[in-house]
């Protein structure tokens, strides 16, 4: 199975993903004037933009159905190594051979009459916790730590049928240019940023063409990782990334997942008809509950807690909830600062290049200097911390002095700290420079790697030991 599940890396796209189903709401008008940035140093209140509505139903087929990327290898070549997928992998809502694939591949028809797979928006977003798989929840054990490129090339000597090799030959283009770009450090982290940068470098940003030659400079080929964040907050949020990036319509800028292989903006036009309802579907999950005892009387304390240290800018729940939408300058939240000056997509030509873009007729990059404040439903389910996957715990997380600088994990879902929340980790006496056995060495998370430190959210120091284990209980009620 290795060399098709590799393949799934060509779909980190920096959007949530959608897919296909039936038309259901009418396209954006547009002409969306670029979104205020705050001057370093303020706090800004992130406003809400309309959205066009639509069907979660019709959202979720066509998230699971859909070949929203456009391009993938022969299903003959899938087919003459794998058979139906086990049950554990296997999903409901899903139409014909899909039916039988796992989770993260979709089959489709292309317009040449090829039947294709590619992998699907899943491969990122549904993640495994306490043993179960949850749609939604950003795959914390996805490995990108070597790249997809000798995969793609094994594929295409399997294939015999001009039309089949054609096909494969488009996206096999797509993947050798990429491959480079989103090789991570450690398993668990996400080159989705690196790869939308590359995407939009061999793109017109007016017809959407693709050219071989890249039109703009690429990124740094080393990624800066970020952890993927549960789509469930989605509901709540007015700019969709960590650093207050993504606003106007979501919907168009979620569909970017599809600049692998949609050429023309009549394509794209096609694409942006139904992702209102595959947005409309991501606003519809909800947080899974903590699946483990809870003290009643600890969390009723931690929730006055809360409400005094931490309200301010994660927001309130329960009856009368409130949800402030913050971007939190760099000063005051003190996180790792590489993504939010400017790395990957959210370096200055790449903002440029999507805000005049098709897709920005709408939508706007425009990242701020800083970090949202995310909304905190559901974070037991979480772990890791912070942007970039740096903190193994909550635990760790409000109390800064026991974050680890060099730990590891098991990355099996049932390996669970019910009490710190957050995985049951290792902590390592050397990071991967020192490491000489590769599987080990992927398997470290070396806060001393660039976009990858754990400083910063320093809040929870303040509190007592006890204050914050009664925080910790509040926060597995949510």
């Amino acid at each position: 199975m290795r060399l098709m599940r590799r393949a799934a890396v060509l779909l980190l796209l920096a959007a949530a993903c959608g897919g296909g189903a039936t038309p259901s709401s009418p396209a954006p008008s547009p002409g969306n004037p670029p979104k205020a940035t705050p001057a370093p140093g303020d706090v800004m209140v992130i406003g809400a933009d309309a959205q066009r509505t639509g069907d979660p139903q019709a959202g979720y087929h066509a998230l699971v159905n859909a070949g929203y990327i456009g391009c993938g290898f022969p299903y003959s070549v899938y087919s003459s190594f794998f058979g139906p997928a086990a049950a554990d992998k296997q999903i409901p809502g899903r139409d014909g051979i899909n039916a039988q694939l796992p989770y993260d591949l979709t089959a489709f028809q292309a317009k040449s009459g090829v039947e294709l797979v590619t992998p699907n928006c899943l491969a990122c977003h549904a993640g495994h916790i306490n043993g179960q798989l949850v749609i939604g929840l950003g795959a914390a054990d996805g490995d990108f730590t070597d790249s997809t490129g000798p995969y793609a090339q094994a594929i295409g000597s399997r294939i015999t049928d001009p039309t089949e090799h054609a096909e494969w030959q488009r996206w096999n283009d797509r993947i050798q240019a990429i491959a480079p770009y989103t090789i991570t450090a450690t398993v668990g982290q996400n080159p989705a940023d690196n790869l939308a940068a590359v995407l939009f470098s061999h793109r017109d940003p007016q017809t959407l063409a693709w050219s071989d030659t890249p039109m703009l400079g690429l990124p740094p080929a080393q990624v800066v990782p970020v952890h993927v964040p549960a789509w469930w907050r989605m509901s709540k949020k007015n700019a969709m990334f960590y650093n207050a990036a993504g606003r106007g319509d979501h919907a168009r800028i979620m569909m970017t997942a599809s600049t692998l292989c949609t050429d023309t903006v009549a394509d794209a036009q096609a694409i942006d008809q139904y992702f209102p309802d595959v947005e409309a579907y991501i606003e519809s999950l909800k947080a899974p509950a903590y699946p483990f005892p809870i003290d009643p009387l600890l969390a009723s304390y931690g929730r006055d807690v809360f409400l005094g240290h931490c309200a301010q800018c994660h927001g309130t729940y329960g009856e009368g909830a409130r949800y402030p939408n913050l971007l939190v300058p760099l000063k005051d939240v003190g996180t790792d600062d590489v993504l939010a000056v400017g790395t990957a997509q959210f370096a200055q030509t790449y903002v440029a290049w999507f805000n005049s873009s098709w897709y920005g007729q709408v939508a706007q990059l425009d990242p701020g200097p800083g970090y949202v404040a995310p909304p905190l439903d559901g974070i037991w389910a979480t772990a890791p911390y912070l942007h970039n996957g740096s903190v193994p715990t909550i635990a760790a997380l409000l109390d800064s002095p026991t974050r680890p600088t060099y730990w590891t994990r098991t990355f099996d879902s049932t390996d669970y700290d019910p009490v710190h929340v957050g995985w049951n980790f290792t902590v390592m006496d050397h990071g991967q420079a020192a490491e000489p056995l590769i599987l080990v060495k992927k398997a470290i998370y070396d806060t001393t790697e660039i976009g990858a430190s754990n400083q910063g959210h320093m809040f929870g120091d303040a509190l007592s030991a006890g204050d914050r284990m009664a925080v910790i209980e509040y926060l597995k009620t949510l």
